[in-house]
């Protein structure tokens, strides 16, 4: 791992006495995050992980007798055949790691210190920081989730059962999968910000995204409720291509509010890391 001068790091326009824009401070936070060779490394091996789990389940897919085998029914969408579910739990528990890495490594160098010297607007760099993380794993989200897609069909066209990017319920499927990774990302930043501490941040990152739902069933309502508040449980049911909800899943998620809690997760927790970074000493 390579590390970041703190000449380097401070915008250009704090260092000759002005205040720095925000522009500034994004491009300060995107040469920190450029420098580290381990980020391109972990994102590299969990694309090529998850990637590959979709064509080993396209591949175990191609095995079962299933609508479309036969040429004489169209090919049906199996979403988490494109999307398998324990290959993106893993990106989910990556992408949070290295979330959690970019705000609990500012205070375990020190560069927390320079940071807040540079920008006295302390909430301005958490945002930056936030912009630049959620615009790097929006990109290797997309591509990842692209991948998988594609992948998937090209092994299931060999049996004929592929679908293209215009068959019902993909570009939502496409669209959720590729926001679930940054989502992940910003979570685990804004509990980095919150906890400063590498071991407690990435429990709770883990506990967050991916223990927390097994808690909570969907056999009665209120459980259900708390289920459905979370990143994977919105994320499952944007992926599934139901029409009417059927009679025995009465409380599933539904489309609406599983976009809600898209949006609610990021400036649930980005709020409260803001105040407090503000508020505490370094």
């Amino acid at each position: 791992m390579t590390t970041v001068s703190r000449s380097t790091a401070i915008p250009s326009s704090a260092r000759i006495g002005h205040p720095p824009r925000f522009a500034d401070l994004i491009r300060s936070e995107w040469i920190k995050m450029r420098s580290l060779r381990s980020t391109w490394w972990t994102i590299a091996l969990v694309a090529l992980f998850v990637i590959g789990s979709a064509a080993v389940a396209a591949i175990a897919d191609n095995n079962l007798t299933s609508p479309g085998r036969d040429g004489q029914e169209p090919p049906v969408f199996r979403p988490f055949t494109a999307f398998p579910t324990a290959g993106y739990m893993t990106l989910m528990l990556v992408a949070g790691a290295m979330g959690a890495l970019g705000a609990v490594s500012e205070y375990s160098n020190g560069m927390i210190r320079t940071t807040t010297v540079a920008v006295p607007a302390r909430g301005a760099a958490v945002l930056a920081k936030a912009v630049t993380t959620a615009g790097l794993w929006t990109a290797v989200g997309a591509l990842i989730s692209l991948g998988s897609f594609l992948t998937a069909q090209a092994v299931l066209s060999t049996e004929q059962a592929g679908v293209p990017l215009t068959h019902p319920g993909v570009l939502r499927a496409l669209v959720a999968s590729a926001l679930l990774t940054p989502l992940c990302a910003l979570i685990g930043l804004a509990l980095g910000f919150l906890l400063r501490h590498g071991a407690a941040t990435m429990i709770a990152s883990t506990f967050v995204l991916l223990i927390l739902p097994t808690l909570f069933s969907t056999s009665t309502r209120w459980s259900a409720t708390v289920n459905h508040s979370t990143l994977l449980a919105a994320w499952k049911r944007l992926v599934q291509n139901w029409g009417p909800t059927p009679d025995d899943l009465a409380f599933m998620p539904t489309v609406p509010g599983s976009w809600l809690v898209y949006a609610l997760w990021p400036l649930i927790g980005l709020t409260p890391a803001v105040v407090l970074v503000r508020r505490r000493d370094v």
